[in-house]
Formats: C-alpha cells, sequence, structure tokens
C-alpha cells in the first residue's frame, strides 16, 4: 500500500498539464489564454503535484503534532500570499479589488459593511426574520460581525477566512484518518493544503471558503459522534448546530449533509455502531431533520426541488441565447456520470471568462485527481468490499454532486465546490490502494485527462461557431 503521492505520476501529470496546454494553445491560437492567466495556470498545476509529492515523503515519518503544525504553517503561508498577490492583481486589472466581473462577492461587501454599523439585535432579525431566503444569510452575519471588528477593510476578512482554510485541512486529516488510515489522512490532507480550488477562494470576498470550514466540521464531528461507544451531549449539540447553520450558506448543502447522517447510520458498519447507539443515534437524527426541515428551510427545499427542472431549462437557454448553442444538450442525464471529474478546465480566451482562466489549472487538477476517485469506488465497492467505512463521506459527495448535475450548474466550479474535500479523501485513497492492475487504469487515465480539457475548449468554442 502506498503511503505518498509518487513523484512518477506526478511529474507525468505536470507534463501532460503543459503538453495539453501547448496542443490547445496552437490549435485555437486565434483564442490562446492572456500571458498572466498562462503564468497562474502553470503555477497552480506545479504547485499542487510537485509539493504534494514532496511533502507527502518528506512529512511521513514527522510525529502527528508536529505534522498538523507544518501542515497549518504551511496552508496559511500560501493562502495568505495568494490573497496578498490577488488582492492587488486584481486592483491592476479591474481597478477595485475584486474580481473579473464581480456579482455575489460586491453584494456580501456592501451587505457586510452597511449591517456593521447597525445594532447586532437588528442584524439578527434582518438576517433571520426578514430575509428573503435563509441561503446566504448565515455568511453575511459573519462577514457582518467581522466587518464591525475590522472595519471596511477589503483585504483583513480575507486573511481571517485563510485562517478557517487552514484550519480546514487539519481537520480533513482527522476525519480522513478515521476512514483511510494515518497515511492517507495525512495525503488528503497535504492535497487539501495545495489544491488550487481552496486557496483561489481565499483570496475572493465569497462564502465558499468559510462555508467549507462549518461542512467539513460538521462532517468530522459526525463521524466522530458514530464512532464513539457513547454520545456526548455537547457533541449532538455541537453537531446539529453546525447543520443548521449549513443551511444558512445553501440550503441544498445542509439537506446533502443531513442525507449523508442518515445514510451512514444505517450503512455504517455494525463494529463502527452497536444496534443499542445505532437506534438512539436515529431517533435523534429523525428528531433533528423534523426540527430543521420546519418553516422557511422545508419551502427552500422543496421549492428548489420542484423547479429543479425548470431552472435547468432556464439556464441553458440564456447560455444558447449568449451563443453557446451546444449548451442544450448539457442536461442532468449528461452530466450526471462525469460530476465526479468535474468541472472541466477553460484554456481558451472566449466570452471574457477571465475567472474561469485564473482557476483552469485547479481544475486541470480536479480532473487528473479523478482517476484516483474512480480508482477509490471500485476498490471500496468491488475488491475490498468495505464501502460501508465510506457511508458518511460518500453519500454526501454523491447527493450533493447528484443534486448539482439537476441544476443548470453541473459545470460550475463554484457550486461543485463543496464535494471537493470528500473527493480528496477519496482520491487519497485510490492513491494508497494502487496496485499493478490499477495502475494500469490509470495509464489509460493519462489520456482521457488530456481529451477532456481539449473536448471542452473545441466545446466552449464551437459551440459559440468561433471556429
Amino acid at each position: 500500500m502506498l503511503s505518498i503521492f509518487p513523484d512518477k505520476i506526478a511529474k507525468r501529470a505536470l507534463y501532460t498539464y503543459f503538453g495539453v496546454l501547448l496542443v490547445i494553445s496552437a490549435a485555437f491560437i486565434s483564442h490562446v489564454m492572456a500571458l498572466p492567466f498562462l503564468v497562474i495556470g502553470v503555477m497552480w498545476v506545479s504547485l499542487f503535484f510537485l509539493s504534494t509529492a514532496y511533502c507527502s515523503k518528506k512529512w511521513l515519518p514527522v510525529p502527528e503534532r508536529k505534522f498538523l503544525g507544518k501542515l497549518f504553517v504551511t496552508a496559511l503561508s500560501l493562502r495568505v500570499a495568494w490573497a496578498l498577490f490577488s488582492y492587488f492583481f486584481y486592483i491592476w486589472h479591474t481597478g477595485i479589488p475584486f474580481e473579473f466581473s464581480p456579482g455575489d462577492s460586491l453584494w456580501y461587501y456592501d451587505e457586510s459593511v452597511a449591517n456593521a454599523h447597525a445594532n447586532i439585535g437588528d442584524v439578527f432579525r434582518y438576517l433571520f426574520v426578514d430575509a428573503d431566503s435563509v441561503s446566504d444569510s448565515g455568511y453575511v452575519f459573519y462577514l457582518s460581525l467581522l466587518t464591525h471588528v475590522t472595519g471596511e477593510s477589503v483585504l483583513l476578512p480575507r486573511l481571517v477566512n485563510c485562517l478557517f482554510s487552514a484550519a480546514t485541512c487539519c481537520l480533513v486529516y482527522r476525519l480522513a484518518k478515521r476512514n483511510i488510515g494515518e497515511a492517507g489522512g495525512r495525503l488528503a490532507s497535504i492535497m487539501c493544503c495545495f489544491m488550487p480550488n481552496l486557496i483561489y477562494y481565499c483570496g475572493l470576498h465569497l462564502k465558499e471558503t468559510f462555508m467549507l470550514f462549518v461542512l467539513v466540521a460538521y462532517l468530522e464531528r459526525v463521524d466522530d459522534m458514530l464512532r464513539r461507544r457513547k454520545i456526548k451531549v455537547w457533541n449532538a449539540l455541537l453537531v446539529l448546530f453546525l447543520a443548521a447553520f449549513l443551511f444558512c450558506f445553501r440550503t441544498v448543502l445542509g439537506a446533502a449533509a443531513l442525507f449523508a447522517l442518515v445514510t451512514a447510520l444505517f450503512f455504517s458498519s455494525t463494529q463502527m455502531m452497536g444496534r443499542t447507539k445505532r437506534t438512539m443515534v436515529v431517533i435523534w437524527a429523525l428528531l433533528a431533520v423534523f426540527t430543521l426541515m420546519g418553516g422557511t428551510i422545508q419551502n427552500e427545499i422543496q421549492s428548489t426541488w420542484e423547479e429543479r427542472s425548470d431552472n435547468q431549462a432556464r439556464k441553458r437557454e440564456e447560455q444558447t441565447s449568449r451563443g453557446n448553442q451546444w449548451a442544450k444538450y448539457a442536461t442532468g442525464t449528461v452530466m450526471a456520470p462525469m460530476m465526479f471529474v468535474m468541472p472541466f478546465p477553460t484554456m481558451v480566451d472566449v466570452d471574457e471568462q477571465y475567472n474561469q482562466q485564473v482557476i483552469s489549472g485547479g481544475n486541470y487538477v480536479r480532473n487528473f485527481l479523478g482517476g484516483f476517485v474512480l480508482i477509490a469506488l471500485f476498490t471500496a465497492i468491488f475488491v475490498r468490499k468495505n464501502w460501508r467505512n465510506f457511508a458518511l463521506i460518500g453519500a454526501f459527495a454523491i447527493a450533493y454532486l447528484g443534486i448539482i448535475s439537476t441544476s443548470g450548474f453541473a459545470n460550475s466550479e463554484r457550486f461543485l465546490l463543496p464535494a471537493l474535500p470528500a473527493l480528496l479523501i477519496l482520491a487519497s485513497y485510490g492513491v494508497t490502494q494502487l496496485n499493478a492492475k490499477t495502475y494500469r487504469f490509470l495509464k489509460i487515465w493519462y489520456w482521457i485527462v488530456p481529451l477532456m480539457a481539449i473536448g471542452w475548449a473545441f466545446f466552449k468554442l464551437g459551440s459559440r461557431g468561433l471556429f
């Protein structure tokens, strides 16, 4: 069993990226990405694969406490560096310290500044009584409290988010360690540390960084609760609070989190949960579901589910009206089988999609790691038959990605992001299970990844009639 990310695979992934970038740039030279985006893409891919291979080997013999310290400091340093760089990078290119074509981020900032000068009681009422929806209310409330302390600074809240993102890496280690072992846990947390998509959001004013911290904290606490012989009241209350808080970020995220809990209760191995404990937790979970599913939250979930087909059709019509003629084929049936490896990287300059070009290297990393996710699923289901050990993590990833695949945002990196920590844990397990048979599949995957990237560039340009 492997305990590290092999140098050979890391270098192959990097060379493949260079090759794909060269082919796409030469084939679609009239739509080649600008130099800053090319450099950032190379930086992301090099940082992830070379650093993951190096640190997974270097930190393997390090004691746990020292390992967590190195992990946290490294993750925090990278995130702070990117937050500072992106702050001035966006000012240089857009004139303001916000990403290209900012939407939600500017709204979050304006709302937090307005609420920061209001009475805290009024902020509570605004968010949880008079708010139009539950989604986003949690992040606006958190950001308002933060702005109340830091003032109207744009940079300081992002630096605080860097702390939460670094802490998320440590939580992933604890969650993964209990599910896939010490070596797998370290590898998963190192992957989180260097994952471009997780670093990228530390330079934005969006909710994703803090939302992922709450999500991973919830999954980690649920996993801990299920494995203990006795349920601690405070831990159960914390799980309930975190679950409720998730609904205040994105209602479908909270629903997927509760689904994962219920699934884990029924399918976790008997060794993990005795019958008496299982019965008690089932009763508690049902009470929690009935409590959280009341009122506004229930209405939002029901509305989202009932309107999923209309939302997808509306999104495709909007894309088609903008000239993306092939978007109508991106239905839930087509997108669902690919959800473990998406989103695809935008490696061409089209429709001024500069934000997608900034994170294109990170999306390539996700595509490459998708092969290890598939190896993990195959091994757990058909080889080792220990899929029950992944009931919590797998149920959440499948439920959330399943919901997104039926929406109009199946290839939206931002909407797919919440599943990333779970997928990184599965990818780490896939790496640890590499053998002669699974490596043969990986050799085939080396060729599939370039086809996905080149095919996506062809789709983007061809659907707009640009060649």
